[in-house]
């Protein structure tokens, strides 16, 4: 291959790696059932991108212990086009996995996922 047949391969390749580095970071998420939130780090691993809790917060932001500090969570996430991407999403409270689409747009991320046919939706900020 030329030169320039690996460097339009390699520009026509950037939409999605650009697009893929949207998700990436710390994540703040929104309040849970028990109006805790938590610290999602979204990164690259094995399987593309995963999510794993760093931390979680009780609703005064003290610290709390929960089994799912050090989980991964999500995990499978692709690209979807203009800022959006799916994956699977491990719901502990109810030992599920989902399918969750996730939206991103600067420093929010909205998750979306459904459960049956009861759908729900959460917004994170971004941390870092």
């Amino acid at each position: 291959m030329s030169r320039w047949g690996l460097i339009l391969l390699f520009w026509m390749g950037m939409p999605d790696i650009a697009q893929a580095e949207a998700i990436l970071g710390t994540w703040l998420t929104g309040p849970d059932n028990k109006e805790q939130v938590a610290h999602m780090r979204i990164a690259r691993c094995d399987a593309g991108i995963c999510g794993t809790v760093l931390r979680a917060f009780d609703k005064t932001g003290q610290p709390v212990t929960t089994p799912n500090v050090g989980k991964q969570v999500i995990w499978d996430v692709t690209p979807d086009g203009q800022g959006s991407y799916r994956g699977k999403v491990l719901l502990p409270l109810y030992k599920t996995v989902v399918d969750g689409l996730f939206d991103v747009n600067g420093n929010r991320l909205t998750l979306k996922g459904c459960l049956g046919p009861v759908c729900r939706s959460q917004s994170w900020t971004r941390v870092e």
